[in-house]
């Protein structure tokens, strides 16, 4: 079960993309921001409160952390997932974010001097060529000469508000439990797009979202953020960080179907060799750590013996 739910996690987040697409159309992104942290605040506090026994107080000391969570992960994050989706593919998107797992490293080997080794390094270079083919249609050289699309620059708005988020949290939220972190950050990112989604939204205008707005806001919500997140957290308590990372490689594959049965987004030949380039590379730099780990298991085990 633990594996399959970890699939269906990546499918769940594959179909955030989809669901992004239709919101950008014709809602206001930060309104879009607002609903959807609202609800799944409204989720993780409930969800929180049962799991922890109570809502944990916050010491003084946690809460810059917490606002600086909620700026990244939920704030920024979704501004840049909104107003990117209304200018590009899903498909595309999400092949794009799909490389923060490799920034990730990348940042962590320069800042916290964690180890890069040669398969990281291949890793990186593949999933790298990989953004590069898909955002330039397959033609490198002419996206030299053009430089990247409006969407394309937002679309990377969302890795580095996500590395940032990720880099961040794992320094100085060691002392809260994930789901709390999530929980509370959340709060704080809702409480931050209020304030763009009253001033410069049409929060007015809610009530004129149709069914399926609603749904995919509500999609986005319990499905993409609380469910997503309560099911990949209890993969990594099972079976561990590393071989649960392994299954976001299923996220970008999972949008591109979705994209093209759902949105008739069309799949050519760069959007699939980009597609494979990138999924290697992050499989690749995932499954060094795993194995490097599992070497050191053994190098252990036998000087035991």
């Amino acid at each position: 079960m633990v594996y399959l739910k970890l699939f269906l996690t990546a499918v769940l987040w594959g179909g955030t993309f989809i669901a992004g697409r239709f919101i950008a159309q014709e809602v206001n992104p930060f309104n879009a921001g607002f609903i959807r942290f609202a609800m799944a605040s409204f989720f993780l506090l409930v969800i929180t409160r049962q799991v922890e026994g109570s809502l944990p107080v916050v010491k003084k000391k946690q809460i810059f952390p917490i606002l600086i969570l909620g700026a990244t992960g939920v704030f920024s994050y979704n501004v840049f997932f909104f107003f990117a989706l209304h200018y590009l593919q899903a498909g595309k998107a999400a092949l794009i974010i799909a490389n923060n797992p490799i920034l990730i490293s990348l940042l962590s080997a320069l800042i916290f001097k964690e180890s890069l080794n040669a398969v990281k390094c291949v890793g990186i270079f593949m999933s790298v060529t990989g953004a590069l083919v898909v955002i330039s249609d397959g033609h490198i050289m002419s996206f030299v000469n053009s430089g990247l699309g409006k969407g394309e620059i937002l679309t990377f708005g969302c890795v580095i508000s996500w590395v940032a988020y990720s880099l961040v949290g794992k320094q100085i939220m060691g002392d809260l439990s994930p789901l709390v972190s999530v929980c509370y950050s959340s709060i704080a990112g809702t409480v931050m797009l209020f304030v763009p989604a009253m001033t410069h939204g049409s929060f007015h205008e809610i009530f004129q979202y149709n069914s399926m707005e609603w749904f995919s806001l509500f999609y986005l919500a319990f499905f993409g953020t609380v469910l997503g997140f309560l099911w990949y957290y209890e993969g990594i308590k099972s079976i561990g960080a590393m071989k649960s990372s392994v299954f976001i490689n299923f996220v970008p594959v999972s949008a591109i179907i979705f994209s093209y049965f759902i949105l008739n987004e069309p799949v050519g030949k760069s959007l699939l060799i980009g597609a494979i380039l990138v999924i290697s590379g992050v499989f690749s730099t995932n499954a060094s750590d795993l194995l490097q780990k599992l070497f050191t298991k053994k190098v252990f085990a036998r000087n035991l013996v």
